[in-house]
């Protein structure tokens, strides 16, 4: 379902130093209700309202995506005194893992305000025919104060992480008895957190910019996380990936220069590494006449976890050599980012290897839908460039119904999430990890259990 198809004007503007929004951190800026944020460092963006939307699904879900924001930019006239990235009509994307059922969505907010390279601006969208206006005033009466969630309890998801247990153990046997016909698995699980008080996705955004601060902090319909890993930045001509795989994690009496040396010097981790990287660099050199790919991983240190990581860089070729739509400004025939993004989704990382023959074993172990987890997440803006990420370390925000299960209704006070007369919310969580042949089915569960602490972290408050 698309919303809108009315013409609308997109005017964007540098924020004035004597701006009292020129020097607040950007997430503070959210004024509450469904927040949309993609920040990194201090820098990115954030939106609030919606000129326009679009929800889809199913194994066409980024061909729809792209064709609705190509058309979508087509209705639109553009008022850019800044001209850099993200600057103009700008989109939130999240698109679901699998294609079944592929519950994705894109949003075109009413207010950007963004920054790159030390440049603050803020975009609106609106009627053409409307006076300039800078969202400042809309945004100010509209802020709800910062809502902490009270008391937080954790219940098994869809799979327990004792079925995740067992899942993991199902993935090795398999693949020991495949004759390395499936090299990789990439499993996951889910778990329930409940809490006392409504929701404020704000709450979740700061806590988790403040733990993982290089990490990109993001949100997109009620999926909030800080994921570690850049699927894919397109900036002009140039594309880049951020490719993580190989996951250690603090121990007791032991230092984290000795937890990555043994991170860089382990077989299993390496192997698992490597498949990632060239399933990516693989579906992403049709599109580039130049691609850099380093000989080997280096380590990228985080609050919970240590990665192996690969920093893949490119140049668009000028003719690139897949069909497409011209109808971006500035994008070539057929190098457009969501197309790029549904060829490179999903990697190794989060799919597996062969990952033809991995994703049918991910839903039947798992026997869940993982939505929007471990899917790409970002933004687009009208010229074509944008980045996305994939969706890890992240909860999904549900909707409480009035007798404490979960609906799918229309959403309640900004702000929060849940019905009339609900106390509290719930978010699921996900976290999961790489399984190969060789992989411990204990040691795995302790390394997803890892990757839970982000968001288990943000919702209960931890420093």
């Amino acid at each position: 379902m698309a919303t809108t198809s009315r013409r609308l004007m997109a005017r964007t503007r540098r924020l004035d130093p004597a701006d009292p929004r020129h020097d607040r951190p950007l997430l503070d800026l959210l004024p509450g209700g469904e927040s949309l944020s993609w920040v990194r460092e201090g820098e990115g963006l954030v939106g609030w309202g919606c000129a326009a939307r679009l929800d889809t699904s199913g194994a066409a879900r980024f061909a729809d995506a792209d064709s609705w924001w190509r058309r979508l930019c087509g209705h639109i006239d553009v008022d850019d005194a800044v001209g850099l990235p993200g600057c103009g009509p700008v989109a939130f994307a999240s698109l679901a893992f699998a294609d079944q059922p592929g519950d994705s969505v894109v949003v075109l907010p009413e207010v950007v305000v963004g920054e790159r390279d030390g440049v603050r601006w803020i975009t609106t969208v609106g009627d053409p025919d409307s006076a300039p206006t800078t969202g400042s005033d809309a945004a100010e009466l509209a802020r709800e104060p910062l809502r902490q969630p009270g008391t937080v309890s954790y219940s098994d998801g869809w799979l327990s992480a004792t079925g995740y247990r067992q899942a993991v153990a199902e993935a090795v046997r398999r693949m020991r008895s495949s004759g390395d016909e499936l090299r990789k698995i990439v499993l996951a699980h889910d778990l329930l957190a409940n809490t006392s008080e409504p929701l404020d996705e704000r709450f979740l955004l700061h806590n988790l910019a403040a733990r993982y601060d290089n990490c990109w902090t993001f949100a997109v319909d009620g999926l909030v996380g800080a994921t570690p890993e850049l699927l894919l930045e397109r900036r002009g001509y140039e594309v880049r990936s951020r490719v993580l795989a190989g996951t250690a994690w603090p121990h007791p009496g032991r230092t984290d220069d000795e937890i990555a040396a043994e991170l860089l010097s382990s077989e299993k981790n390496r192997s698992e590494h490597s498949y990632a990287a060239e399933s990516l660099a693989e579906a992403l050199r049709p599109f580039c006449s130049e691609l850099s790919v380093p000989s080997a991983p280096s380590v990228l240190r985080l609050r919970n976890v240590l990665h192996l990581a690969t920093d893949v860089e490119g140049k668009l070729a000028d003719t690139p050599t897949r069909s497409g739509s011209p109808d971006l400004p500035g994008v070539p025939d057929g190098s457009g980012l969501l197309t790029m993004v549904e060829a490179v989704h999903p990697t190794a990382a989060v799919g597996g290897t062969p990952t033809a023959d991995a994703i049918p074993a991910i839903a039947e172990l798992e026997g869940m839908d993982r939505g929007r987890y471990a899917g790409p997440v970002g933004w687009i803006d009208g010229a074509g460039n944008g980045e996305l990420g994939i969706a890890l370390r992240c909860g999904q925000i549900e909707q409480q119904s009035t007798a404490g299960g979960v609906s799918g209704g229309a959403r309640s006070a900004p702000g929060v999430r849940g019905g009339p007369g609900v106390r509290g919310g719930r978010v699921r969580l996900f976290a999961g990890g790489g399984i190969v042949p060789d992989s411990d089915p204990d040691l795995e569960v302790a390394e997803a259990e890892a990757k839970l602490l982000p968001v288990r972290e943000a919702l209960e408050g931890v420093l």
